[in-house]
């Protein structure tokens, strides 16, 4: 058959979604849609950045490694590829509370684009198309496909947005400013336009990434070597502990100083976010250098950390001074640091504006509201970060499959989940930035711990389908081994014998006067189940993952059940569901703010309307009587 020049064909395959993009985001939704069995395609403007790490090269860290352990527990892929390919892994906050405790590992790029790449070849139902989709095909308001931009139109029943940072990316330092997507990939220019004919409101937001400098010009005598923990905890449930062993490479600590900050403060000028140049909103909680040194002017120096981009590179990342200022203004700033000072930049610094959504646009299942079968997840719905990414691609992934299934999408509240936090976050709060995790953001968060993360949500990876059926019954047999545990401790006897005072002594602990249970013993601040061992006569052998479960439950019992407690409360709020047809105009005692806010949101629960900004307790009651009176 022949073809015009301007015809517009289509593939002779259909498919049951197409997702768009191959990030973090991408990956983990196309992974999981073809694992529940709908026939997937995945499309990427480069097949070789597929999983790419533009900006630092670490999984995890402070409340984010909770979220990728909450991707694994459901089903998800990035813990096992970060377990597989981390060159350096640390527990962030160890000397605090465990509810504060995160995993980090520094990763091979390289090697984990390559490892999640394999993950997705390999991967049943699923197809890789590299190429840029321009349109997204509609008809009475539900999805219908995609156009792409050789004009081939692929007809699917679901279509998740995972764009991250390539719709009409720019990047820009000093003067210098290109229409490319990070790393000088491709940008995505078209796709915005057919998204704004939607309906589909959008944002410019921005980011940044420091300069990669050449190892073999950095003098490390000059900095504080930060190595790796001795015993490296793995991030995915299902990885053998024995595995991630390994030898470890170091990171590097130093600090800007009065110089570095004399350098950047005579050239804002130069600076396109001071020059107006960058119209796009950065993250707060991720700044430039140029930010830090204008908006904390007292602070006399800043970290910078030195981490390597992997094995087989000597390209290394300067953690702490992403900026967008001219080449010759960057070599001065990054050379008046110390040991950087013949430093050889293999990559500038710079900053990259991309179009993203207003998030409020979205179900808490991450659907839009006003296209039926379209989902969004990540950085393309105004969030920062890996994590962040591939927790909303996971659960954009679920809840699609789950429509074409007819069935009810699966949402994580606050209570269960660092990635509930992050969903009602995002559709319910106005958000002029990129949204970053972090742990201050849960308002459980001692329930809501990383070590936990498969007790609260494997069974709901399993009610899916992404959970199979041993781990499913290794869960139910943990669950019952801690348990039991706990119940056992808290049983057992501790006289005053000498063995007894003399280990209490070595801990700097209180001897005795009278027998206790052990138990109470391990709720003193300065002992531990693990510490205990040599008088517990009756322990059974059991992991250590395990041990650490018993521990904090014994140890935490008050502030868990107070919590737990909170948590009640917290669900009949989220339990009074707000009917769809409802007409806000009509309720006459809800403030004008108040009745705009709640018809752009439509939340779905009491609980949801309390969070809404510009939405007050005194509206929330009055919307309870109306419901009620309804």
């Amino acid at each position: 058959m022949k073809y015009s020049a301007n015809s517009v064909w289509e593939n002779k395959d259909e498919y049951d979604v197409a997702v768009v993009g191959a990030g973090h985001a991408g990956c983990e939704a196309a992974l999981a849609t073809a694992r529940l069995g709908f026939r997937t395609v995945v499309f990427t403007v480069s097949v070789d950045s597929i999983a790419l790490m533009p900006c630092n090269p670490n999984i995890g860290g402070s409340s984010k490694g909770h979220l990728v352990r909450e991707v694994d527990a459901l089903g998800g892929e990035m813990g096992n590829v970060i377990d597989r390919t981390f060159i350096q892994s640390k527990m962030l906050n160890s000397s605090k509370g465990p509810a504060v405790h995160s995993l980090r590992a520094q990763a091979d790029k390289a090697d984990y684009s390559r490892a999640m790449r394999q993950v997705l070849e390999d991967q049943e139902n699923l197809d890789i198309r590299q190429m840029e989709v321009t349109d997204i095909l509609a008809e009475n308001g539900k999805v219908t496909g995609v156009r792409t931009y050789s004009g081939a139109e692929y007809r699917c029943r679901a279509v998740i947005l995972c764009t991250g940072t390539y719709l009409k990316a720019r990047c820009i330092y000093g003067d210098v400013s290109t229409y490319t997507g990070p790393n000088g990939l491709q940008s995505a220019n078209y796709l915005t336009d057919s998204l704004k004919a939607l309906g589909i409101r959008m944002y410019r937001f921005k980011t940044g990434t420091p300069a990669r400098i050449d190892r073999n010009s950095i003098d490390f005598s000059k900095m504080e070597e930060q190595k790796g923990d001795e015993r490296v905890v793995p991030f995915s449930f299902t990885t053998d502990p024995e595995s991630v062993q390994i030898d470890q490479v170091s990171c590097w600590l130093t600090y800007t100083n009065k110089e570095t900050h004399d350098i950047i403060r005579s050239n804002l000028d130069r600076s396109p976010l001071f020059s107006g140049a960058i119209e796009g909103t950065g993250p707060r909680y991720c700044p430039s250098i140029e930010d830090k040194v204008v908006k904390f002017p007292d602070k006399d120096r800043h970290q910078v950390f030195i981490e390597p981009e992997g094995k087989h590179t000597t390209e290394m990342y300067v953690g702490g001074m992403s900026s967008s200022l001219p080449e010759d203004v960057q070599y001065a700033m990054y050379r008046s640091v110390p040991g950087l000072e013949h430093a050889k930049i293999v990559r500038n610094a710079y900053a990259i504006e991309y179009d993203c959504i207003d998030a409020r646009q979205l179900k808490n299942t991450l659907e839009f509201k006003n296209v039926e079968g379209l989902f969004s997840g990540g950085q393309f719905n105004g969030s920062s970060g890996y994590e962040e990414a591939a927790a909303q691609g996971l659960m954009a992934g679920i809840n699609a499959a789950r429509k074409l299934q007819g069935k009810e999408g699966v949402v994580l509240d606050r209570s269960q989940g660092y990635i509930g936090v992050l969903i009602d976050d995002l559709v319910t709060k106005e958000s002029h930035e990129p949204y970053r995790m972090m742990t201050s953001r849960a308002e459980y968060r001692l329930l809501l711990r990383q070590d936990n993360a498969d007790l609260r949500l494997t069974k709901i990876g399993y009610e899916v389908g992404l959970i199979d059926e041993e781990r499913y019954q290794n869960l139910l047999e943990k669950e019952k081994m801690i348990e039991e545990e706990t119940a056992r401790v808290s049983r057992v006897n501790i006289g005053t014998s000498d063995q007894v005072q003399e280990l209490l002594r070595s801990f700097g602990s209180t001897p005795l006067s009278s027998g206790t249970t052990l138990a109470e013993l391990i709720r003193r601040p300065e002992l531990s189940y693990e510490k205990l061992e040599e008088i517990d006569k009756e322990r059974p052998d059991i992991p250590i993952s395990m041990k650490e479960q018993v521990n904090i439950n014994i140890k935490y019992d008050g502030y868990i059940k107070r919590q737990m407690r909170q948590v009640e409360q917290f669900k009949k709020l989220e339990n009074k569901k707000i009917p769809e047809d409802i007409n806000y105009d009509e309720i006459q005692s809800l403030r004008i703010e108040a009745k705009q806010k709640l018809n752009q949101i439509r939340p779905v629960s009491i609980g949801q309307a309390s969070r809404i900004s510009g939405v007050s307790p005194a509206d929330i009651s009055v919307l309870l009587v109306y419901l009620s009176s309804r």
